[in-house]
């Protein structure tokens, strides 16, 4: 069966991605308008009757702002810890309180959607609480690891089940130093429950990497403080000093902040 993979939108403006077959989909991440998933998705010809739950990472409106009318106006599953849920449930940006739709999962506990095994992990950040996902379908094995403040060992233990990566770089280190934030805010982005960086990225991709890793996309990309060539010759230099080949060992793409990426399907 087909598996599809796209980004609907990535960085602090919404996050929104989608994998699914043409019967079961999973949207992770609801942090743009519903006018804009639901025109994405139908010129993707992705009926959104078959979109069968939503995985939400944290509570932080960028990712969440229509998690409200997904759950309870169409009746969606939405998931994640209970913590992330009590997040959302205080959420000044989201009107609809979920209610009926809400599902609670655990940390490294496995759970399913339609034929898709999934499991939550712990990833530091500034939220609630905030996971990654992991998801397995046949012999396909995604990881999303988006608004990561370090590589935890938690996190690298998912990251290397993956041969197909979302992974944050989100700023370049001398774009932050000498760029328009404030100090705090700076300070903020960098720190331990912050974003990761090209380069930090770039070293942990590098040193990991086994043939078995297929596919990369970065993702959450800062406006202010990066720049997609930027990230990507980051990756793609420190994997060549590594001698591993983009194009050749393994793809790599940027995903871009308001415009949806390109379909990928996978057999």
């Amino acid at each position: 069966m087909k598996l599809t993979f796209f980004s609907l939108a990535s960085g602090s403006s919404g996050n929104c991605y989608y994998l699914g077959t043409s019967t079961c989909g999973i949207l992770v991440d609801a942090g743009i308008d519903y006018r804009k998933i639901s025109k994405i998705l139908y010129d993707y010809n992705i009926e959104f009757s078959s979109i069968s739950g939503v995985l939400v990472t944290h509570d932080h409106a960028d990712h969440i702002r229509t998690i409200g009318v997904l759950g309870e106006k169409l009746h969606i599953p939405v998931y994640s810890t209970q913590k992330v849920h009590e997040g959302i449930a205080k959420c000044r940006y989201i009107n609809e309180k979920l209610v009926n739709s809400k599902r609670i999962i655990r940390k490294e506990e496995e759970f399913h959607i339609g034929n898709f095994s999934i499991t939550a992990f712990d990833i530091p950040h500034d939220s609630t609480d905030c996971v990654g996902y992991h998801i397995v379908f046949g012999n396909h094995r995604f990881t999303f690891a988006s608004d990561v403040g370090h590589i935890s060992d938690v996190v690298a233990k998912f990251i290397k089940k993956a041969n197909h990566l979302i992974i944050e770089a989100n700023y370049d280190e001398e774009m932050l130093k000498y760029g328009p934030y404030p100090e705090y805010l700076k300070e903020r982005v960098a720190g331990s429950r912050g974003h990761l960086s090209n380069q930090e990225a770039a070293e942990f991709l590098a040193t990991n990497y086994t043939p078995e890793l297929k596919s990369i996309w970065l993702c959450h990309l800062s406006r202010d403080n990066n720049h997609p060539d930027l990230a990507y010759k980051t990756i793609d230099n420190r994997l060549f000093y590594e001698g591993v080949r983009v194009g050749k060992d393994v793809t790599l793409e940027t995903l871009k902040r308001f415009n949806p990426s390109a379909k990928y399907e996978f057999f």
